[in-house]
């Protein structure tokens, strides 16, 4: 296993996950009794936002200085999913998100997720789309307002909707193409 800094970045985020899910929908958990929810909010999109910023920071590193390994290409698209799920399950919980467009995000994920598996063990390259990647910044833009309960969230989520599965489309149409 090839335990590089990009890799270590993505463990990080990976831990970063189940916290965020914490802040977010173990908001009755006694231990948060004394802490206004706004607080909580605020704690929530920081650690959103210090695992988006791994997030990029891994990718940039592990492309600048040649450190892309198989251990990476595994773990960083996990600790993604693992990122937006927490997110997304803890904005379903507060019901700041509508239930279908989390449906319809996840959705694609998991189909996505299954086809780039699929694509791998037939030799395949799964690099990331330029539409992939705004797919993923416009759901972090919709995490982070709907997180921070400010106005105009749910416009964005149901953009962030639109551009997933379009950029979900994207992909199954370029796997179909080089088969």
């Amino acid at each position: 296993m090839s335990l590089n800094f990009p890799n270590i970045l993505a463990f990080v985020r990976l831990f970063m996950a189940p916290l965020l899910l914490w802040l977010l929908a173990g908001r009755d958990s006694s231990i948060f009794h004394n802490i206004h929810s706004s607080w909580l909010d605020y704690f929530a999109a920081l650690v959103f936002v210090l695992a988006s910023i791994t997030d990029f920071f891994d990718g940039y590193i592990a492309r600048m200085f040649n450190q892309i390994t198989v251990l990476g290409k595994i773990i960083d698209p996990l600790a993604d999913k693992m990122l937006t799920l927490a997110s997304f399950l803890g904005l379903v919980v507060l019901q700041r998100a509508d239930v279908w467009a989390i449906f319809l995000i996840l959705s694609r994920e998991f189909f996505i997720t299954g086809l780039r598996v699929m694509a791998v063990s037939e030799g395949r390259d799964v690099a990331s789309s330029m539409i992939g990647k705004i797919k993923t910044v416009a759901q972090m833009v919709a995490i982070g307002f709907l997180t921070m309960d400010w106005p105009g969230g749910t416009t964005l989520l149901w953009i962030a909707v639109a551009i997933t599965l379009y950029s979900g489309y994207e992909y199954i149409r370029s796997y179909l193409k080089g088969r």
